[in-house]
């Protein structure tokens, strides 16, 4: 494999594999109707291959795009350029949408998994299919070829937008679950038990990565924008992407009254975040709900610091007036966001957490699954919050906070004030066996 930026060696192809990026702009904050489809980069790939590539060249998109993109804006801007090179066939283009994890197993997410496919035409199916055969593990991995293109796009579109809304119906049972003595991860686990409810999914502190939080505001916008409808026909696909973008929020309201609860002010505390990436034990932090949570209390006045092992730069925020556009940073939507181009992910787990106020579990690290509670606080100098995004915490590990003094709140684990009221009577018990003496 050789790394080029020649576009001559197009004209030795006889497959294209185009993954340039094409993004939804999101111009307001938990609404996600208020944007638009970024295919600029898209558009401008495809006019440069089709001006070099042979005719009998396949292009693949394997870009997740709106729907109806490779039919009603690739082609015929490719077809556009062939007829002013005086090639009068049609390209060949075809779309497979790429299915890809972050984590160790990335190169075997990509080659050992189920791909979706289709052409143009009877020709560029033909060869897509081939090429897929040859390249990906097919044997084991059933390809499934579509008849349009158009399908192949609306698949990856409505996989992701219903991962999200499963993800987005349990906000308001983890609220019901903090308001009403409930624990929702113990809920969650007695319902996977039945196998067609597994795959049932606690959300945390928001969906990341780059997808989910996106790509249904890609079907969206295609329904007008490409294939010219004017009703409003979508309703649960755009909620649920609101509500993923905004659940973090709640992780701030928990914080702030945990630190309530100890009679200590949010403004000026020191606040240290555990998991900047989207997911656990990765190292990308696109969408995070992590950077929202930053965001909100430095809004609210807290001091904030944050620890990942997989992750270097924090690049919202160290390059938050450029990353990932100059206008489309999550800074414009709250105040005060200025000193944060400062914070800087700590390495040194202990480091992070001394003089620490509060502590938030926002990410299923492994290296935070099994923190002693005793050596938490002993570093942090004494009691702090504890907020727990992800269910990280056991029964065991919540009381052995509480019998230190600490305050913990969780997403959707009401039964912690359960666990508090334990404790307290405990020591009540306790006090009155030594007052007896």
């Amino acid at each position: 494999m050789t790394a080029t930026f020649s576009y001559e060696v197009l004209k030795l192809a006889d497959v294209v594999v185009s993954d340039v990026q094409c993004d939804y702009l999101k111009e307001s904050f938990g609404n996600v109707r208020d944007g638009q489809t970024d295919m600029v980069a898209l558009e401008n790939s495809l006019e440069i291959v089709a001006e070099h590539i042979p005719p009998d060249t396949l292009v693949i998109i394997e870009t997740t795009v709106a729907p109806g993109t490779t039919e009603q804006v690739a082609y015929p801007i490719m077809r556009k350029v062939f007829r002013k090179r005086g090639i009068q066939s049609d390209p060949l283009l075809a779309h497979s949408f790429e299915r890809v994890m972050p984590g160790k197993e990335y190169v075997a997410s990509i080659r050992d998994f189920w791909r979706v496919c289709s052409g143009i035409n009877e020709e560029a199916t033909r060869r897509v299919e081939k090429f897929l055969r040859e390249v990906v593990n097919t044997e084991d991995y059933p390809l499934t070829v579509l008849d349009r293109p158009i399908e192949s796009e609306t698949a990856k579109i409505i996989e992701n937008s219903f991962r999200a809304t499963i993800l987005a119906f349990l906000d308001e049972w983890s609220v019901f679950a903090e308001r009403n003595g409930v624990d929702l991860i113990k809920v969650i686990e007695a319902i996977k038990v039945r196998p067609t409810h597994n795959n049932i999914i606690f959300p945390g502190p928001g969906i990341g990565g780059y997808c989910l939080p996106k790509d249904g505001g890609l079907g969206v916008w295609a329904y007008r924008h490409i294939h010219g409808f004017e009703d409003d026909i979508f309703k649960i696909t755009p909620l649920a992407i609101d509500i993923n973008d905004t659940r973090a929020l709640h992780v701030a309201q928990l914080t702030r009254d945990a630190m309530r609860n100890m009679s200590r002010p949010l403004a000026a505390a020191d606040i240290l975040v555990l998991g900047a990436s989207y997911r656990e034990d990765v190292g990308d932090t696109r969408y995070s709900g992590s950077e929202l949570v930053v965001r909100r209390l430095t809004e609210m006045g807290a001091e904030l610091r944050a620890h990942d092992p997989y992750v270097q730069h924090w690049w919202e925020f160290e390059k938050q007036d450029e990353y990932p556009s100059p206008t489309h940073s999550l800074k414009r939507f709250f105040r005060n966001q200025d000193k944060l181009v400062a914070l800087r992910i700590e390495r040194d787990l202990k480091k992070a957490l001394a003089g620490a106020d509060a502590v938030i579990f926002a990410v299923r690290h492994q290296s935070y699954l099994d923190l002693d509670p005793d050596e938490v606080v002993e570093t942090a100098g004494g009691p702090l919050a504890v907020i727990d995004c992800f269910g990280i915490l056991d029964d065991e590990r919540i009381k052995r906070y509480f019998e230190l003094g600490c305050e913990v709140k969780g997403l959707g684990r009401g039964h912690v004030k359960r666990i508090k009221d334990e404790v307290r009577e405990e020591k009540e018990k306790m006090l009155l066996k030594m007052g007896a003496r």
